[in-house]
């Protein structure tokens, strides 16, 4: 257990917002810089100093447990701040992508710099908020503060499309936060337990579970709720569209960490509350994960020749394997949609950051006007091709561990259903080799030929290396020490429910 004089969950989730009060008020740039080092860095090291003494024996228990008066405590709302195995790996998640995301926007020059990273720092102060909260109250406000810096970075520092991929997201993310909050009011309102918070849920609906009918209703309303916010078919258009124009660092914390937050919501809320309410769903989950994100996105993935629409495809397409893993409501499902939860973070940020390396390069996102680029770039192409190896599954990278939990877990549900995920990996190696190919190996096309000719194309520098070094060693760490998170995680999801139990 920790032994630092202060909350770390606390400090974690309050640094960034500090750093960004403080630049807004008008700190100097050459300040606000050095300052925003500390609002990114903090957490991330406060997120592996509790990953490091995270108890591997906590069972459903949390660690780093702590509560704070809110004045609210009358409406059962408080501030109760704590990791269980579940949450824990996604709280190193965002502490890891949002201190990429913040050293790769501070080397960014972006226009308006101060106001760029002060939204930054408040959208990961938000997603630090959403894994460490224990009051399901504060679980959607912190996903609320997070998701508002995101509409206005896409509208303004946003590329091509950006104002209708802004006001898309802001419908469609709108409708699903409402549909969430529906069935979390839903979930306090019929249990009895007069209080938001998740731990004293548990033990209400555990001494007197709700009728399997409104389960299954509730729990409805939270799968599309959360669905849509993941991007689940076919309610996942404004995700391609809104990542291809949101700038790089919104790009990697909202797909690599924010868009977790509904299927973290399915696995830490709605499968122990509610563990009747899945099975009337599963096979229509599975359908629409299975066929939709996974076999129709897939082909529209393979479709695409612009590069970071491919990347915002391809993490659509991902999610479907999530789906499929909550589908089969088991631990082993479970345990490996969190493991793929945090490496598919990892490897599409990565991909995010690279794929705009290779703008700046070739300053255009269209592969057929590519070609070549290993011969200028070597190390971007390394950092390339090992970020498409991850994304495909290859042993060695976190990425493998989750699929491949997901498709034993799936194998006992359903063995059409591991089929279609198994086609899925032929399919993710075609688009994600191919764009390797395209971009950087072969002969350069004729437009990129001129463009190497006015502009010599330079390799990663440090500014881009670092960021992506530790992505990329995350994802090798995760995938080389799958038990690292493995252990605590499969002590907290044994704790849950594993079988339907409701009044008739």
């Amino acid at each position: 257990m920790s032994h630092l004089p202060f909350d770390p969950l606390l400090v974690a989730i309050l640094a960034p917002l500090a750093v960004a009060l403080v630049i807004a008020l008008g700190l100097p740039k050459r300040y606000a810089v050095k300052l925003a080092y500390v609002g990114f860095g903090l957490p991330a090291v406060l997120a592996l100093h509790t990953w490091y003494w995270f108890p591997a024996n906590a069972g459903g228990a949390y660690a780093f447990d702590t509560r704070y008066s809110t004045g609210l405590e009358r409406l059962g709302i408080s501030l109760h701040l704590g990791l269980n195995g579940i949450a824990m790996p996604l709280f190193a998640l965002a502490g890891i992508v949002g201190f990429a995301a913040g050293l790769y926007a501070i080397q960014s020059q972006a226009e308006r710099l101060k106001t760029y990273l002060v939204l930054l720092l408040v959208m990961l102060s938000g997603l630090m908020g959403v894994f460490a909260s224990v009051d399901i109250f504060f679980f959607y406000f912190f996903h609320e503060l997070a998701l508002i810096p995101t509409f206005i970075m896409v509208g303004v520092w946003g590329g091509r499309d950006r104002h209708y991929a802004a006001m898309k997201m802001t419908i469609y993310l709108t409708l699903g936060a409402m549909l969430s909050l529906i069935g979390l009011i839903a979930i306090y309102v019929k249990s009895g337990a007069h209080s938001f918070d998740l731990i004293e849920l548990r033990q209400a609906l555990a001494a007197a579970p709700l009728n399997v009918t409104l389960q299954k209703h509730i729990f409805g309303v939270l799968m599309f709720g959360f669905g849509i916010l993941v991007s689940l078919w076919p309610l996942h258009t404004w995700a391609p569209l809104g990542y291809g124009a949101a700038p790089s660092s919104a790009a990697m914390l909202h797909a690599g960490v924010l868009k977790k937050f509904g299927l973290y919501g399915l696995i830490q809320i709605a499968l122990p509350l509610l563990p009747a309410g899945l099975a009337p769903w599963a096979t229509t989950l599975a359908v629409l994960a299975g066929i939709g994100n996974i076999l129709i996105v897939g082909f529209i993935t393979m479709a695409q020749r612009d590069l970071k629409q491919m990347v915002g495809y391809s993490s659509v397409m991902h999610m479907g394997y999530a789906f499929l893993g909550v589908a089969c409501f088991s631990v082993l499902g479970s345990g490996g949609v969190v493991l793929l939860m945090v490496a598919h973070g990892l490897s599409v940020a990565l991909l995010f950051l690279l794929s705009t390396s290779v703008y700046h390069r070739t300053h255009t996102f269209d592969m057929s006007e590519m070609g070549g680029l290993a011969q200028k770039a070597p190390v971007l192409a390394a950092f390339f091709v090992a970020a498409t190896f991850a994304s495909i599954g290859l042993p060695g990278f976190a990425n493998f561990w989750g699929e491949f939990t997901i498709f034993v877990a799936l194998w006992k549900f359903s063995a059409a259903f591991t089929a279609v995920a198994v086609a899925g990996i032929i399919i993710s190696a075609v688009y994600g080799l191919r764009a390797a190919a395209s971009v950087f190996f072969g002969p350069p096309t004729e437009p990129f030929t001129k463009v190497m000719a006015d502009h010599p194309p330079a390799d990663l520098r440090w500014s881009e290396k670092i960021p992506a070094l530790i992505l990329l060693a995350a994802l090798l760490f995760v995938g080389f020490w799958p038990r690292s998170i493995s252990t605590p995680l499969n002590a907290a999801l044994a704790a849950q429910p594993v079988a339907p139990a409701a009044t008739k």
